[in-house]
């Protein structure tokens, strides 16, 4: 990805998930070409990076529009990785490796110094030690498959905004949850690792209904 595609993500996904741009609106490459101070290529090249997130959809002969997520679908999208993920940390806690544990520990740890660390909260740092922690514990549960599913189920948008509407507090609890997993998949204990996984998600997902209001979460939509 080049530096003017990269800006042109940034700025994109900053003005989405700020609500610059609301979900179903239409997104012209002139426009934000001119927003991002970039070329409409790197414009375009940004807005297929951003469709491969799920932060907007492409429609051919029709243009490139903001997702729209219905409370049913945000609703399902954390029931089905509580599942899922819970089952992920299971298979984890047979197959990790030393490796696995020891890279996980580290995310751990890299959240927690950021937190203790009396400067502001660092939200990049949150999202990428978080990305990088399931990452691996999804390859440490070894199953190609469930990796496929998990990983087309995640809805980016969801994830960042989730993080977004998190306090110091929730941070802090989501990675203390982290760090009970590490010691659970260390400890070979599988019905421990599923029912912390399962808590996890679970809690984040009362941290979005608490954010977001109540008809973005209208799970009979």
């Amino acid at each position: 990805m080049s530096k003017a595609t990269n800006k042109a993500v940034k700025i994109i996904r900053k003005m989405i998930l700020d609500g610059e741009f609301a979900p179903g609106s239409h997104l012209k490459e002139e426009e934000l070409a001119e927003v991002c101070g970039v070329s409409r290529t790197p414009v375009r090249d940004a807005l297929r990076a951003l469709a491969g997130e799920d932060y907007v959809r492409i429609i051919p002969n029709h243009g490139t529009f903001v997702s729209e997520w219905s409370g049913q679908d945000i609703a399902e999208i954390f029931l089905l990785r509580s599942m899922l993920e819970a089952y992920g940390a299971r298979l984890a806690a047979e197959k990790a490796t030393e490796e696995h544990i020891d890279t996980m520990r580290k995310e751990v740890e890299r959240i927690d110094k950021m937190l203790s660390s009396g400067k502001g909260v660092d939200l990049d740092i949150f999202l990428a030690g978080n990305k990088k922690f399931h990452e691996t514990l999804r390859e440490a549960a070894g199953s190609d498959r469930l990796t496929k599913i998990i990983t087309r189920l995640i809805a980016q948008p969801v994830v960042a905004r989730t993080a977004m509407s998190y306090d110091r507090d929730d941070l802090q609890r989501s990675n203390e949850h982290h760090a009970e997993l590490v010691e659970a998949i260390s400890a070979k204990d599988g019905e421990w690792a599923h029912s912390v996984m399962t808590s996890h998600i679970l809690a984040a997902f009362q941290v979005y209904k608490r954010h977001y209001s109540p008809d973005q979460l209208n799970t009979s939509d």
